[in-house]
């Protein structure tokens, strides 16, 4: 096992893996601009370095100055958490050259699913089923028309090196489809420095389902259930639930059959998720993101899994240590994604916290760094707490995802508190409705 793991990340994620590790018995080490020296994680940690000013090119995407952290603070490995670094390739290569331990996926694996493209090809071998589009990138309007007759309107065009809806558009008809092939590739050239998108059939009433998937790099993988994302705004997750209420338990258990059986062809190491659209009992593969998920806590909470743990454990060269009759969901979960936005423009709301009072209780869990007196930067995503909830059903989640947003106090800065207390209480007035409860 490792004796000091260096955390390549800020915020919420930091302290989660900040926590995981302590609990190990493992020093940890945390990165942070000049931004974030006051953040909670760099107070928790056995040991802090500053790694830059706080635009994230100069700080948390500056491999060369996280390796340099890293070799200083004498780590072990390196945890990438989500976002910024934790789905580069050439930043795992260099994280194992110099001598750590990546904490994920090999480099192959995750040059093979960032690429849009090869990685619905590799899908396609490995009996994933997909969504009808391209085979390869479209590099003319005439390529979008003439799909978009083939497969039936509307179409979306997508980037290939995508994600979080950047370089996404949808196209209802041959009328749209040049603005919407110009938008999507200067999306994507701004956001990935590649230009290349690729088109799919657009599937209007779907669900966004997603398999958490363990791999121990040697050709053992399990699957630990489903999560349900479709709840979005611009393509960004809102909320998120495991299990899904759309799926039956047959359909939940062959999409997890299909997304384990992948995981061990591919021998896949660590934690992943493979991402489906579900339309009219069918689904459909569209990604997979070789990385913890934002949402990773509501599969803790429905499993009783330590993801994190289980990622450390692996990364370290452990077996698996868990097979799948060994994973059984009980009772439902629900994540609710808290930004520092108000919440109907969704204009960014930095600033110093004044008060700060987190709900809890029982089945209650915040995933936050947030504290009285603390300053959000400006500098990055808007993000600053997960609400997650547990209980025995459904109905039960949303009346304490109700009650504990009613105790949830963030003062000084403006939230997204207030959406979801007007999303979950729409949920509970439409439950009301179905069993009569209400007149």
């Amino acid at each position: 096992m490792f004796d000091k793991v260096l955390i390549a990340n800020r915020g919420e994620i930091a302290l989660r893996i900040h926590r995981a590790c302590r609990e190990m018995g493992i020093q940890t080490v945390a990165v942070h601009s000049t931004a974030d020296s006051d953040a909670m994680h760099v107070r928790l940690a056995d040991e802090s370095v500053c790694i830059g000013p706080p635009p994230a090119r100069d700080s948390y995407l500056n491999i060369p100055s996280i390796l340099s952290a890293a070799t200083i603070a004498g780590a072990d490995a390196i945890h990438p958490g989500y976002g910024f670094l934790s789905e580069n390739a050439r930043f795992a290569e260099a994280v194992e050259a110099h001598g750590f331990t990546f904490i994920g996926p090999t480099p192959d694996h995750i040059r093979m699913m960032g690429d849009k493209i090869v990685a619905k090809q590799t899908a396609h071998e490995l009996g994933l089923p997909l969504v009808p589009g391209s085979p390869g990138p479209v590099g003319s309007l005439e390529e979008i028309v003439a799909l978009g007759e083939k497969i039936g309107w509307p179409v979306l065009i997508k980037a290939v090196a995508g994600g979080g809806g950047r370089g996404m558009k949808v196209v209802d008809g041959p009328a749209d489809a040049a603005e919407a092939f110009s938008l999507a590739r200067t999306e994507a050239k701004a956001a990935f420095s590649n230009d290349s998108v690729y088109v799919e059939k657009y599937l209007g009433a779907r669900r966004h389902i997603e398999i958490q998937v363990l791999g121990d790099g040697r050709g053992e993988g399990i699957h630990l259930g489903e999560r349900d994302c479709s709840l979005q705004r611009r393509h960004q997750k809102v909320l998120e639930e495991a299990p899904s209420p759309a799926l039956n338990a047959e359909q939940r258990q062959r999409i997890g059959e299909l997304a384990a059986a992948a995981v061990r062809r591919l021998k896949y190491r660590g934690a992943g998720t493979l991402e489906f659209l579900f339309q009219d009992g069918e689904f459909y593969f569209i990604e997979m993101n070789t990385r913890l998920q934002v949402e990773h806590p509501i599969t803790e909470a429905v499993t009783g899994i330590d993801l994190v743990r289980e990622q450390i454990r692996i990364a370290a060269g452990g077996p698996l240590g868990l097979s799948q009759k060994d994973i059984v969901i009980q009772g439902h979960a629900i994540e609710c994604r808290i930004n520092a936005e108000n919440p109907e423009t969704f204009i960014p709301s930095p600033g110093k916290v004044i008060d700060y009072h987190p709900p809890g209780g029982l089945g209650v869990r915040v995933d936050s760094g947030l504290y009285a007196g603390y300053s959000i930067p400006p500098f990055y995503d808007s993000m600053v707490a997960k609400l997650i909830v547990s209980g025995p059903s459904r109905n039960e989640c949303l009346m304490r995802l109700r009650r504990s947003l009613e105790e949830f106090v963030i003062g000084g800065i403006e939230t997204t508190i207030p959406l979801h207390q007007k999303i979950i209480q729409q949920h509970i007035h439409w439950l009301e409705r179905l069993v009569g409860l209400k007149k």
